[in-house]
């Protein structure tokens, strides 16, 4: 059972339309093979992601300048998941109940109230925490929310020549482009901009103005026909989670996505501080834009990966990221800036597999009013991965990176050989 749309389907796609007609907006009956629709959300979805990744390069900042503890910046960067978990469940279960237009915009207001936060609090603790957890719900309705939405105007009716793929391959570009550009434009703000504490925070804010604007116009693409009746804290109960699809193969794989990202450029940099010096927040920096760059880069072959693999993309994204955090292990060992750099590459291509290819399987299984909420539960999977560089950071003391990362890379190697072995039965 598949969800998916196809280009060569007009029957449906035409019944769909007669039957919703009152409901579908106006301009994706005159222009329906325009397909222009889904990039009047994509600006937002861009800038909610930017800001959950853009605090990043300025923790040192607020350590050495600000005058917070290590622990204060470390609870920064955990308030942000506290908003990110709602973002992602409650918010889809709202958008299922009252489309995906009014939650991506509140979405988008908690993110721009986040950045004021953010730079006016550089000497109040308690107004940053609240700005990060503000942060955090952006980005969990851009990952949930946006992405249904993104998704949906992807297909027939509001875009015809789209392939089948491109409702996975087009959310999860436009979030790994603002991951990437909110640390690399931060970074640069911060080291050669003035009032460091306040201009990126000023800067993504009047960006998200602009692109909540343009999100104003962007057509719903729920019709209430098929929205869900529901009170919404029943939809954070999702039955999709129990296919035997999700639990084989999205399960396994999901926490390795980002936590692929977070190995990158959060452990690596950590490996070769000593060997850099000064140059530590700058070397991070590149890392995770590289990290990100490379990921986004091949997300658009994951269809021609599937194509030539008989559908295992997700395979070989998780075969890149064992070989990665294997890789790993001899980075540690050699204390090596440009080993750590490649190692960085070979999980940024793991990491941008690995997101399309599990959204394209979730895409599949999930019927209109449930994609939200898988969604949700998807991102949810894969954002637990970036506890894993605070794991190891904690197990440093009794447990060297050279030894947790192998440790890594076996149970890495199992999840592989588990999502391998579901791919044939699924077969």
């Amino acid at each position: 059972m598949t969800s998916e749309p196809t280009t060569d389907a007009p029957a449906h796609t035409t019944m769909a339309e007669a039957s919703n007609a009152d409901t579908l907006p106006a301009e994706s009956d005159a222009h329906p093979r325009r397909g222009g629709s889904w990039l009047r959300v994509a600006p937002a979805v861009f800038l909610l992601a930017w800001g959950g990744n853009h605090f990043t390069p300025l923790v040192h900042m607020y350590e050495a300048d600000g005058g917070y503890a290590v622990w204060q910046a470390n609870l920064l960067l955990g308030m942000y998941v506290g908003g990110l978990i709602p973002g992602l469940l409650v918010a889809s279960a709202l958008s299922d109940r009252r489309g995906r237009k009014p939650i991506l915009v509140g979405g988008a207001m908690a993110a721009i109230i986040g950045s004021i936060c953010l730079g006016l609090g550089y000497d109040l603790f308690w107004l940053l925490c609240g700005g990060r957890v503000l942060a955090g719900i952006g980005v969990g309705v851009a990952m949930s929310v946006g992405t249904s939405w993104i998704k949906e105007l992807s297909a027939p009716p509001f875009d015809s020549r789209a392939d089948i793929t491109a409702g996975a391959r087009r959310p999860a570009l436009t979030l790994t482009m603002g991951f990437a550009a909110g640390a690399a434009v931060t970074g640069c703000l911060a080291q050669w901009g003035p009032v460091p504490e306040a201009l990126p925070y000023a800067v993504h804010g009047l960006l998200n103005v602009l692109a909540l604007l343009i999100l104003l116009t962007a057509p719903e693409s729920l019709p209430k026909g098929k929205r869900s009746s529901q009170h919404w804290w029943r939809g954070l109960h999702i039955p999709l989670v129990a296919h035997r699809t999700f639990i084989r193969l999205i399960v396994p794989a999901a926490p390795w996505v980002f936590g692929a990202a977070g190995i990158a450029y959060a452990v690596m940099p950590a490996l070769v501080q000593d060997e850099l010096g000064e140059w530590t927040t700058l070397y991070a920096t590149v890392l995770t834009v590289v990290t990100l760059g490379v990921g986004a880069s091949v997300q658009n072959l994951v269809p021609a990966i599937n194509r030539w693999t008989g559908g295992r993309a997700l395979v070989i994204g998780l075969g890149l990221m064992t070989f990665g955090m294997a890789s790993g292990i001899v980075a540690a060992l050699t204390v090596d800036p440009i080993l750590a750099f490649v190692v960085a590459v070979v999980l940024g291509l793991a990491y941008g597999i690995c997101v399309v290819a599990g959204l394209i399987i979730v895409q599949a299984i999930a019927e209109p009013d449930e994609l939200a909420g898988i969604t949700g539960v998807y991102y949810s999977l894969a954002y637990s991965g970036f506890l894993l560089p605070t794991v190891l950071a904690a197990l440093l003391p009794v447990m060297p990176y050279a030894v947790s990362l192998g440790a890594v890379a076996g149970i890495c190697l199992l999840c592989l050989g588990a999502v391998g072995l579901g791919s044939r039965n699924r077969r």
